[in-house]
């Protein structure tokens, strides 16, 4: 049958999740047609279109235009064509050049960055904008801009030399590790199909030299009406009007060129492998050994209640086994340290069930054994129906809590889920209908139709099995070794049931006696309720309406480790790390996270310089359960047991071996130790100090950050009927015993400041590593020391002088010398104590990556801005754009809980801060408006004088990342040179360098294998 829209509740229709009535549907119904709650439809060049009404954030829009055109498409010579028209787009069009869209988006406070408004993929191309629409001419503007991009594009030769090097340094920083990981990963699975070389980044001879001809060829004959939609959601009255401008700017558009092959766009099979094909990888730079399997499917839509019912099938089979993953991971010698299972859709014809862990080194081969054990042990013997209610649990929290939200739904969220219905054909059922059926189908479904899932990771199934090791251990006949062991077994039935543990029912034994509340304070003006509880806890809470589902909460106390002594810094500072994975809230991890399930309520903690936090998120309904977890953190003592320190220990050697064998590492390391001056608090951790720390000693000082509750500030921002909080509030946070003497009390203007200096002078430095494939990273960094009785506002000033350096560098080094992808400008003003008087210290970095070669020039070409700048001023233009950018993120975080928890806080944490709250809000206003009222050319002219050396090059530190060449690299160099003409002694020379390099490579594998 098929299942009306009169079941669901009118939009008007205000009910609660558990009042929603349950569905009658079968298998075999199809479900409800077309996309629900959106106008939705086709205009008659063949675009569609996607139009919804969506009022958060207020007075912004999300837009998108999604082409199905992807890297697939290209031919051998436009390999990465299709990534570069992407990046054209935003450089040239017909109506708009020299990145004028960029400009204009930027003038209205819609930031443009990297990744962040365009992305290629093999199969599809997607633009993104997400603007203010509180002027009417915006909207109709940014969707001209949309429909420029799907004809207009301009390619001249002129437009494509400016792009190259953005582009080329986009590619660079793609081959890294990581990605080199993911490209043999992906080419396993893709061989013998044509994604398998059709990577969007492309190839970089054909970046450095395909032809504007080339590049308009493959966007005429590609960018086809009928392969686009644009969607619109936003804060508008009405979605008629939207569609109405969209058939203005998008009706008329049509294709180029007209040919039967472009038309239809053709679908590229990956072809099934019933043998498992592996790999061994060895990547020096590789952060961990890690094991990844994955099993190929063909892809399908969903038409039916069945299928529908099948995905919620499947993500509980996910969640089942990533549990069992999570508590093998915590055992006494883990097999691995983290594993996980997913499915995605990674190319348009290809679904894949993929399983990937991180271990230690030399340990693939236990790792892959163990992933393939568990999968095997369901298919034995399924899961037990405890593992099933406790998945189904989460999930059902999961969707009543986006049903409670879902007149509160931020306009991105909806954009995605429309360009996944266009892109992929997923259904579009709406909140309302996927709540009745998530309701109905989740307790119907099994347990055995849960284990049916393990089917998917047979190695009969196209199964790709790849290791990864910073040097080679394992070998392709140790993974098929492997592969053979786990079948016998299994076709043994020789593979144990699941051995579960015991599980208690209450997070707090004995509910403790409630306080009492010693003084209330209403802040009207802003809405907050202060109270100071018998035990001394101050809790300050705002009722907000912004998220139906969402209470948020953090708590402070002063003092953390710049109060440590230097010699047991290292111990202190691995407290929250070794405490954390042995359980600080009285419980194993592993055990809390059956304890939560169906419950959503986490907590996290934070020893930092000078303060010690806890902060996390609930729902409302579960407000009790984080309150408990608070108690808890208060009145456990963390036992460190022999077996926790050994994996925390292991797991944390093995991840700073990873660090240290990063590049990038290195290169931060010696950004901090020269701007910090070799400081022992901004020093990473080694192997070496590792064997220094207390474990015992760790937990202690861990245990005596959250032992007096009287010395802390707590605020709770969200949906919270202060009726039911308040008890729970008494009996849990006012239930927390006061120790008889405080414990770690420290005045805020007593705490000790941290160590660190900024070098007098200029220091310029690169810092020179082996790498497997060259990058360069750059960090300017300036000292910064605000002083003066406007201090508050001088942190204002900074933050506008970083959006203003952001913005200027950019232009410089990407708009004009096309040379880097990205730019950022940051502040650090973390380092100082947060004393009521003092000046405060820190700095702010320009940080960019760009081509080894030109990385001085363009420091200097950085630097002369700067000095630019603060010879000359910034223009109005610029002056207008930075107060833009800044209001609509002001605007944007007024609706958002999290913005309102921080302003509570830094409220208490202000300089003025002398017990009342409204003053020190008001002073927050006054500041920001105070700068934004005088900000003017010459205002910020005399900021950057100010507040940055002067001129800029007096002092900075400049550290490049360069790569070094190896011996062996350069001699290969200068054989393939087929450039260079040698004379006879220099052959010599080479044949005899040759033999010496040799000869050290077999001294350095004797040495090796003798190890062994």
């Amino acid at each position: 049958m098929e299942v009306s829209m009169d079941l669901l509740p009118s939009p008007a229709a205000d009910l609660g999740f558990k009042s929603l009535k349950l569905l009658s549907v079968q298998n075999e119904d199809p479900l409800p047609p077309g996309p629900v709650g959106v106008a939705y439809g086709m205009l008659n060049n063949g675009v569609h279109y996607y139009v919804r009404c969506n009022p958060k954030p207020r007075a912004r829009a999300a837009l998108a235009l999604a082409v199905k055109v992807g890297s697939v498409l290209e031919e051998d010579e436009e390999r990465g064509v299709a990534h570069i028209v992407e990046h054209l787009a935003f450089s040239a069009t017909r109506r708009y050049t020299n990145h004028d869209i960029v400009r204009f988006l930027e003038s209205i406070g819609a930031e443009f960055g990297a990744c962040q408004n365009a992305s290629t993929s093999p199969d599809e191309t997607i633009y993104e904008l997400l603007i203010p629409i509180d002027k009417p001419e915006l909207l109709p503007q940014a969707i001209s801009i949309l429909a420029e991009f799907s004809t207009e594009i301009r390619a001249s030769e002129e437009d494509l030399d400016k792009e190259r090097g953005a582009v080329l340094e986009e590619y660079r920083g793609s081959r890294n590790a990581l990605a080199r990981m993911q490209e043999a990963h992906w080419l396993l699975m893709m061989k013998g199909s044509k994604y398998a070389d059709r990577q969007p980044i492309g190839l970089e001879k054909v970046i450095k030299t395909v032809s504007a001809k080339c590049v308009q060829d493959f966007y005429h004959r590609w960018y086809r009406p009928e392969h686009m939609a644009i969607v619109v959601v936003g804060d508008f009255p009405d979605s008629e009007g939207v569609v109405d401008l969209i058939k203005v700017h998008f009706e008329e558009k049509s294709p180029s060129i007209y040919d039967e092959i472009s038309l239809t766009l053709p679908l590229f099979p990956v072809p099934p492998h019933e043998e498992p094909r592996f790999s061994c990888l060895a990547e020096a730079e590789a952060g961990g050994s890690a094991v990844m399997v994955s099993c190929k499917v063909p892809a399908t839509l969903f038409t039916t209640f069945g299928d529908y019912r099948l995905t919620l099938a499947e993500g509980m089979f996910h969640n089942a086994l990533n549990q069992r993953f999570y508590k093998i991971s915590r055992r006494q010698l883990p097999p691995f340290f983290a594993c996980s299972s997913a499915g995605d859709y990674l190319v348009r014809p290809m679904k894949a069930y993929m399983m990937s862990a991180n271990c230690k080194e030399k340990g693939t081969l236990e790792a892959l054994e163990s992933m393939l054990m568990e999968v095997a042990r369901i298919r034995l013997h399924g899961f037990s129906d405890r593992e099933i209610a406790l998945v189904r649990a989460f999930l059902m929290a999961d969707i009543e809590s986006a049903y409670l939200e879902r007149h509160q739904m931020q306009s991105t969220v909806l954009r995605d889920e429309y360009l996944q219905h266009f892109l992929r054909g997923e259904p579009v059922l709406g909140i309302e209908c996927e709540a009745q059926l998530q309701k109905t189908l989740l307790p119907a479904i099994t347990a055995a139709e849960v284990a049916k899932f393990a089917d998917y990771y047979s190695t009969a199934c196209s199964c790709v099995i790849k290791t990864v090791e910073p040097r080679a251990r394992a070998t392709l006949e140790d993974l098929k070794a492997v592969v053979a062991k786990v079948e016998a077994l299994e076709l043994s039935g020789a593979i144990a049931p699941w051995n579960e543990d015991y599980i208690p029912d209450e997070i707090v034994d004995r509910k403790p006696t409630p306080g009492f509340v010693q003084s209330t304070t209403k802040y009207k003006d802003i809405g907050a309720t202060e109270l100071i509880l018998d035990n001394g806890i101050r809790v300050c809470y705002k009722s907000t309406d912004f998220l139906d589902d969402q209470v948020l909460f953090s708590g402070y106390a002063y003092g953390g480790l710049s109060e440590v002594p230097e010699s047991e810094f290292l111990s202190c500072s691995m407290g929250s790390t070794i405490a954390g994975e042995i359980g600080v809230f009285g419980y194993k991890p592993s055990t809390l996270m059956d304890m939560l399930a169906g419950k959503r309520a986490e907590v996290g903690t934070k020893v930092g310089a000078y303060m010690r936090t806890f902060s996390g998120d609930c729902s409302p309904t579960d407000l009790e359960t984080a309150l408990q977890l608070i108690y808890q953190l208060f009145t456990t003592n963390v036992q460190p047991g022999d077996k926790e320190v050994k994996i925390v220990m292991q797991m944390t050697r093995e991840a700073i071996m990873a660090q240290e064998r990063d590049p990038f590492m290195a290169y931060a390391t010696r950004v901090r130790e020269l701007n910090y001056g070799n400081s022992y608090y901004f020093k990473p951790i080694t192997v070496k100090d590792l064997r220094k720390v207390d474990p015992k000693k760790a937990c202690r000082y861990f245990d005596s950050c959250y032992k007096d509750p009287s010395l802390f500030t707590i605020a709770i921002v969200g949906k919270i009927d202060p009726e039911n909080a308040l008890p729970l509030i008494l009996q849990y946070l006012g239930g927390i015993p006061k120790p008889t003497e405080s414990v770690m009390h420290f005045e805020r203007d007593e705490l000790k400041a941290l160590p660190f200096t900024f070098p007098a002078k200029v220091i310029r430095e690169e810092v020179r590593r082996y790498m497997v494939e060259a990058q360069c990273s750059v960090q300017i960094t300036f000292p910064v020391e605000l002083k003066g009785p406007n201090m508050m506002e001088e942190v204002h000033f900074t933050g506008f002088i970083c959006k203003l350096l952001e913005t200027k560098t950019m232009q410089i080094l990407r708009f004009k010398h096309g040379q880097v992808y990205s730019v950022s400008v940051s502040a650090f003003l973390g380092g100082s104590r947060p004393s009521r008087t003092g000046n405060v210290r820190g700095d702010v970095a320009i940080s960019f990556s760009c081509d080894p070669q030109s990385s001085w020039k363009l420091v200097d070409l950085a630097l002369q801005e700067v000095r630019r700048l603060q010879e000359e001023g910034p223009s109005q233009e610029d002056i207008s754009t930075v107060l833009e950018l800044e209001q609509r993120t002001h605007e944007n975080g007024q609706q958002e809980n999290g913005y309102w928890l921080d302003r509570l806080l830094r409220a208490y944490q202000s300089r003025v801060y002398s017990g009342d709250l409204k003053a020190s809000f008001e002073a927050q206003e006054e500041w920001r408006n105070s700068v934004r009222s005088i900000l003017t050319e010459y205002t910020m002219r005399e900021a950057l004088c100010r507040i940055l050396p002067v001129p800029c090059e007096r002092q900075h530190t400049a550290v490049i990342l360069i790569p070094k060449i190896s011996p062996l690299k350069k001699f290969i160099d200068l054989l393939t040179d087929t450039d260079r003409c040698f004379s006879t002694e220099s052959k010599v020379l080479l044949a005899v360098t040759g033999a010496v390099i040799c000869a050290t490579l077999f001294w350095r594998y004797k040495r090796y294998t003798n190890k062994m």
